[in-house]
């Protein structure tokens, strides 16, 4: 199946924004691709202004939408180049 990019943002958006989706329930063929959108939307900036979503991966975690080990693995895709990420 093609990954596409609309379900990859509405799966990220979903995951780690609202909590109402998991990635262990969509599609295995979208779990990287969520990853990394989530690494290059979302980042860990703890000091950011409250009208972005900067602190998105840190809530997600902490509320539970995502687990340890999927936070490592989308804080693995920051340090790829962009580049090397999807595009939007």
């Amino acid at each position: 199946m093609a990954v596409l990019g609309f379900r990859t943002t509405n799966y990220a958006v979903c995951i780690y924004v609202h909590g109402t989706q998991r990635i262990a329930n969509i599609a295995s063929e979208y779990h990287e691709p969520v990853k990394q959108y989530a690494a290059k939307k979302y980042t860990i900036e703890h000091y950011a202004p409250e009208n972005n979503r900067t602190k998105q991966l840190d809530i997600a975690l902490a509320n539970g939408y995502i687990t340890v080990a999927e936070y490592d693995e989308t804080i693995a895709y920051m340090d790829t180049p962009l580049e090397m990420l999807i595009e939007d």
